[in-house]
C-alpha cells in the first residue's frame, strides 16, 4: 500500500491518477480542509494530517509499505524562511521518523533541482553536485537541501530511499499558484521578460519517473527530472502563440530586475497575491544553469517530452476548461 503525502497538490494529484490507472492500492494524506480539486473524481481514501503534527502523521501513515513524499512549501518570499524550514525540513524529518518508527521500508522523496545548489562559475549541474552556500541559493533551495539530509539520515538508519529532483514543473493546475503563474502572466499581456533561462519538466514525466522507480528496488540515489532548458523569452513566446496573445516584448535590464522584485513583494504583501518575482528569485534572473538529465535517461530509461507537447497540453487545459475567463 502506497501513501502519498500532499496527494491533493500539483504533483501528488498526478501521481494519484497514475496509481489509480495502474490499479495500485494507495491512500492520500492532506491537511484538514485542503482543496482536492486537482484529484477530480478519483475515489481516494483520504487521511488527514499536518506534517508538523507527529501523532496525526504517524496515525495517517500506518499500513503503508511505501511513502511518496510530495508535500512541501514552495516560496521565494523573503519572509517565508522560517515556514519553509518548518514544513520542508521538520516536516520531512517527521515523515522519515514515522517511516522508521512504523517499519515502513521505503520512501520516495520528491525534492527539487534547487537542492543541488548553485554557485557562480558552475552552470552544468548533475546529481553529484555538492552544496555550497551561495547568494544564488534561495531559502527554498536551502530548505530542500536540508530536507534531503534528513532523507539520507533515514537511509543510514535502514530506510530504503530514492530522491527525485524536478526542475520547474509545468502542468495543468491553478494558474494563480507556483510555476503555473507563467501562463497567467502571458494571458494578461504582460510586456516584460528577462534574459535568463528556465529548466522545465512536464508533470507527466515526473510521474513516469516515479512509476519507473516503484518497479525497481530502491537505489539510494538522486535522479534529476528535467526536460530541458530554454531562454525564458522563448517559452513565453510559445505560450503566447497558443493563447493567440502578444509575447512579452520589453527586456528588463539587470539592475531593474531587483527593483521590480521589491515592488512585486510590496504588492504581494498588500494584495495577498503571489509575486511574479521576488528579491531571492531575482538573483538568478540572468543566470543560465543546466540540470543534466542523463542519469535518468540512462539508468531509468526516461524519455522526456518535448516542450511543444507540454505547452500544448497545459495551454489547452486553460482554454478548454474556461479557467481563463473565470480567474483574476
Amino acid at each position: 500500500m502506497i501513501a502519498i503525502t500532499g496527494a491533493n497538490g500539483l504533483l501528488g494529484s498526478k501521481i494519484a491518477h497514475q496509481l489509480d490507472e495502474e490499479s495500485i492500492p494507495f491512500f492520500g494524506i492532506k491537511r484538514e480542509h485542503s482543496d482536492t480539486t486537482l484529484t477530480g473524481k478519483l475515489a481516494i481514501n483520504w487521511k488527514e494530517a499536518d506534517l508538523l503534527d507527529i501523532g496525526a502523521l504517524h496515525e495517517a501513515l500506518e499500513g503503508a509499505s511505501t511513502v511518496i513524499h510530495t508535500a512541501a512549501l514552495v516560496s521565494f518570499k523573503s519572509n517565508d524562511g522560517e515556514q519553509l524550514y518548518r514544513v520542508n525540513v521538520e516536516g520531512t524529518r517527521n515523515v522519515v521518523n514515522a517511516c522508521l518508527s512504523l517499519g515502513i521500508p521505503r520512501l520516495i522523496h520528491i525534492s527539487s533541482v534547487a537542492a543541488l545548489g548553485r554557485q557562480k562559475g558552475t552552470y552544468h549541474i548533475n546529481e553529484e553536485n555538492k552544496w555550497v552556500d551561495s547568494k544564488l541559493n534561495s531559502d527554498y533551495a536551502e530548505s530542500k537541501y536540508l530536507a534531503e539530509l534528513e532523507v539520507f539520515r533515514g537511509q543510514e538508519e535502514g530506510l530504503e530511499i530514492d530522491i527525485v529532483n524536478p526542475s520547474v514543473i509545468l502542468s495543468q493546475a491553478d494558474w494563480n499558484r507556483s510555476s503555473s503563474q507563467l501562463f497567467k502572466y502571458v494571458w494578461k499581456n504582460k510586456p516584460f521578460y528577462t534574459q535568463g533561462s528556465i529548466n522545465y519538466v512536464d508533470a507527466r514525466d515526473v510521474v513516469t519517473m516515479i512509476s519507473l522507480l516503484l518497479k525497481r528496488k530502491a537505489s539510494g540515489e538522486r535522479y534529476i527530472a528535467n526536460g530541458g532548458v530554454v531562454p525564458l523569452k522563448d517559452i513565453l513566446t510559445q505560450v503566447a502563440g497558443h493563447f493567440n496573445k502578444k509575447a512579452p516584448w520589453i527586456k528588463v535590464p539587470g539592475p531593474l530586475v531587483s527593483a521590480t522584485a521589491w515592488i512585486e513583494s510590496a504588492r504581494s504583501w498588500i494584495t495577498g497575491n503571489e509575486p511574479m518575482v521576488t528579491p531571492q528569485s531575482a538573483r538568478t534572473a540572468h543566470e543560465r544553469f543546466f540540470y543534466d538529465n542523463e542519469k535518468a535517461i540512462q539508468k531509468l530509461g526516461m524519455q522526456f517530452r518535448p516542450l511543444d507537447d507540454t505547452l500544448e497540453w497545459c495551454c489547452s487545459h486553460y482554454l478548454q476548461n474556461g479557467t481563463i475567463n473565470n480567474r483574476n
